[in-house]
């Protein structure tokens, strides 16, 4: 077992003792077990994964960052929804809002980033409510 702590601005949104996590870093998609090396990492938009007692429990996180000891994963990020709690048909109409947005005015670059940021956050929670539901 190893700690999983998952922290957004607003709340500790996660914090119990897990057998694996499953997490979408920068490089792609890796793995966590008890006792893994060290290491940080840049978490991109995508789904997280955490095994614990034979149960997987699926979460829609954001940009942030990982830092790996060998007991504990600390994820900070600024969004992390449980896929049961993901309301597919508003992040539908973020997607659309923001694609609008970056297609039909011009935007400034912190609002370029800003609205592209919200984009990604919008199409992961899409991907994990889809992948569950099939």
């Amino acid at each position: 077992m190893m700690r999983l702590e998952i922290v957004t601005p607003e709340a500790k949104t996660y914090s119990e003792d897990v057998d694996s996590v499953v997490i979408p870093g920068v490089e792609g998609e890796f793995g966590v077990l008890p006792m893994h090396v060290p290491l940080m990492t840049l978490l991109q938009p995508g789904e997280l994964r955490v095994s614990k007692s034979g149960q997987e429990l699926c979460l829609a996180v954001g940009e942030g960052f990982v830092e790996v000891t060998a007991d504990k994963v600390a994820v900070l990020t600024d969004m992390a929804v449980k896929e049961s709690e993901i309301d597919e048909a508003a992040a539908e109409e973020a997607v659309r809002r923001a694609e609008e947005a970056m297609s039909g005015q011009k935007l400034s670059n912190e609002e370029y980033a800003a609205t592209n940021a919200a984009l990604l956050r919008s199409l992961a929670l899409i991907k994990v409510k889809r992948r569950r539901a099939h």
